[in-house]
Formats: structure tokens, C-alpha cells, sequence
């Protein structure tokens, strides 16, 4: 009788250390851990675009529509509540990355005027709080990187046998990535000109 016990302990032992659950909760913190990275880089971008519009419009006032696109992109940015349950609700996940996706289109405009308008790129302050610019561009970009390795560890971790039996026990489900919205766009590499043709 006891080497039937201690045999079905041993059995539902095995059973247990091969479910990945702890796995699973590892990397589904993991994710959690990217995705609060993405955001402080978005926050520390939303922060700092309006002392770069305030900077610009001092030297650009003419170039108030774009400014004020970005202003708008910031604004809609701002709008969205960035909670953890964003990245387990695919629409309102979209409608993030889509609020992103124009903000970082308004900034590229915004860079664009600072091309066309040599005395702006003079101003040191425009300088500094461009290559500021950049570089949040930069951290947004691998803040996004790691998010999205964390996402297919956790997304691999939860459709895997056996683990993919503890995840459907639970109701646990692959996480939403990012994604490009138009990847027929992004196929081309753009074209640089120097002339004014």
C-alpha cells in the first residue's frame, strides 16, 4: 500500500513539473516587464514632443499645420489608457499601435520641416531636443524589439505540448504583437534626393 502512495506521488510529481505552468507565469511576467518598457519610452516621448513643438513654433510659426498635427497625434496619444489588460484586448491593442503609428508619422514630418528650414536646424536648442528626439525614437524601438521577443517566448510557452494543455486549462492565449499596418509600404526603400527637382 505504501509503495502504491509513494508511486502516485512520484506519478502526479511528473505530471505537475511538466505542465509549465511556472513557465508560463515567467514569461507572461516577462511580457508585462517589455510592455512597461514600451510605454515609459512612449510616456518620455509624449513628454518630450511638446518642448520640441514649443522650440519649432518659435522658429516655424508658418509651419502650423504640421505642428499642429503633432500636437493632435500627441493629444490622441495622451487619450489612450495604457494598462496592462491593453496588450489581452487585440482592438483596443490596434488602436494603440495605431495612435503610435501617427504620432510617429507627425514627427517625421516635423523632422522634414527642420530639413527644409536651414535656420532651424541652427538653434542649438532645436538640435538638442532633435537628437533627443531620435535617440526616444531609438529606445522606442528596442523597448518594441524586447516586447516583441517576450511576446513570442510567452506566445511559443502557452502553444506548446505539454504546456499548451495548462494554458487551455487556465484560458490563458497568445498575447498580441505588433504589426506593420501596411507592409506593402514599408517593401520600398525610400529615395533620397539631394536636387530640388
Amino acid at each position: 500500500m505504501r509503495l502504491r502512495i509513494l508511486a502516485l506521488l512520484a506519478l502526479i510529481t511528473a505530471l505537475l513539473s511538466g505542465c509549465g505552468y511556472n513557465q508560463i507565469q515567467i514569461n507572461d511576467e516577462g511580457v508585462n516587464a517589455a510592455w512597461s518598457e514600451v510605454l515609459n519610452q512612449y510616456k518620455r516621448r509624449a513628454d518630450l514632443v511638446p518642448n520640441l513643438v514649443a522650440t519649432v513654433q518659435g522658429y516655424a510659426a508658418h509651419e502650423k499645420e504640421v505642428l499642429t498635427r503633432v500636437t493632435e497625434a500627441r493629444a490622441a496619444v495622451g487619450g489612450i489608457k495604457a494598462t496592462p489588460e491593453l496588450i489581452n484586448d487585440e482592438a483596443a491593442f490596434a488602436k494603440f499601435q495605431q495612435v503610435q503609428a501617427e504620432m510617429s508619422s507627425a514627427l517625421a514630418r516635423l523632422l522634414v520641416v527642420a530639413e527644409n528650414y536651414p535656420q532651424l536646424k541652427a538653434d542649438a536648442n532645436f538640435r538638442d531636443l532633435q537628437a533627443q528626439l531620435e535617440g526616444t525614437e531609438n529606445r522606442v524601438t528596442v523597448a518594441r524589439n524586447r516586447y516583441i521577443d517576450a511576446v513570442r517566448v510567452y506566445n511559443v510557452s502557452v502553444r506548446t505540448f505539454p504546456n499548451n494543455l495548462t494554458a487551455m486549462a487556465m484560458g490563458w492565449k497568445p498575447k498580441a504583437n505588433f504589426s506593420v499596418d501596411n507592409e506593402k509600404a514599408i517593401a520600398d526603400a525610400p529615395t533620397v534626393k539631394f536636387d530640388n527637382k
